[in-house]
């Protein structure tokens, strides 16, 4: 039997179950056992069994792994704006801090039908791309957290560049003990960064030395306790990059709880310029990540799948860029 011919019943038949089992499956209900639910995906792929025409529904479903900071904000932002001009509404979830999110969500998406899904830090399995395909759910993926297959939009920032124009303005200013405050090592941005970091310095001549080197997580705790471990040395950093305006922010507190004064004493660099870089005191110097247009740009790439349309690219990186406010200055000495 070939897709066109064989009929719900049909795969019902071979997978030993019953016409409405298969139909819950179709539909993206939960109430089908894991098993039986992954028996019949199989049997409509290797039939090649085809759906249905379904209007999807006007919603962009948007995921993250984590919704814990104004980061998220700005990524909601910008893919409100091109929800709003298509008419639009934004459904917004999280997969509790995992990479790749469950089949809650997925069964959720399924049942919902939306014209598109945008996934931030996070990445699908096979089998999860090949349900939404089955169901043609345009997704895209926003600063991917990982390697993904090369046919997986998706659109993210130059964040090794972003790395080293920071640390290179450090070394332009004439520090050379310059720390670096990573985030996860999973995550391909924070891997990145750390890298422009590191050829800043092989390419000055400078050493990089793995004492000057913390990695934790993206928020103001882990700027804080990696401050605090680095600051603490016997010869302690004149400069820090943090790897982005949360752990800055925790770094700011290290550095007043041990009496130092920034720029005087420690110069800082952040990451993202979320809108706080602006009124912290002082002004926070740091790389901004164009957040907005980055979750712009992978809905409009979703909606053009979802249209039929092939997008201009499927793969975009957008500029970071510097911005030098007044939290960095030349060593004292």
């Amino acid at each position: 039997m070939s897709g066109e011919t064989v009929t719900l019943a049909d795969i019902a038949r071979a997978a030993g179950v019953s016409a409405p089992t298969v139909s819950k499956v179709l539909n993206g209900r939960a109430d089908v056992a894991p098993a039986t639910r992954e028996r019949i995906e199989e049997l409509l792929r290797g039939y090649g069994y085809r759906r249905r025409a379904v209007q999807a529904a006007p919603l962009l479903d948007l995921v993250f792994h984590e919704l814990e900071s104004t980061w998220a904000m700005e990524v909601i932002r910008g893919a409100e704006q091109i929800a709003h001009e298509e008419g639009l509404s934004l459904v917004l979830s999280q997969s509790s801090g995992r990479l790749t999110p469950g089949q809650s969500w997925l069964d959720g998406v399924l049942a919902r039908r939306p014209t598109g899904v945008l996934l931030v830090l996070s990445k699908l399995d096979p089998a999860q791309r090949e349900q939404l395909a089955a169901r043609d759910i345009p997704f895209a993926v926003i600063d991917p957290a990982g390697d993904l297959e090369a046919d997986v939009p998706a659109v993210g920032a130059t964040n090794w560049q972003g790395g080293l124009a920071a640390t290179r303005h450090l070394l332009e200013l004439g520090h050379r003990r310059i720390g670096v405050v990573a985030g996860p090592d999973r995550m391909l941005c924070s891997r990145a960064r750390v890298d422009g970091y590191r050829a800043a310095l092989e390419r000055a001549g400078v050493t990089v030395d793995p004492a000057l080197v913390r990695a934790g997580h993206f928020h103001h705790e882990a700027g804080y306790a990696c401050g605090r471990e680095l600051l603490a040395l016997p010869d302690r950093p004149t400069a820090v990059f943090a790897g982005n305006d949360l752990q800055a922010l925790g770094l700011y507190e290290a550095a007043r709880e041990l009496g130092l004064r920034i720029p005087d004493d420690l110069s800082v660099v952040g990451f993202d310029d979320l809108p706080v870089a602006r009124w912290v005191g002082p002004p926070l110097t740091t790389v901004r990540q164009p957040l907005g247009e980055m979750a712009a740009a992978a809905a409009r790439i979703v909606l053009d799948l979802g249209r039929g349309r092939r997008p201009a690219a499927t793969r975009i990186e957008l500029a970071t860029e510097l911005v030098l406010r007044s939290s960095t200055a030349a060593p004292r000495g």
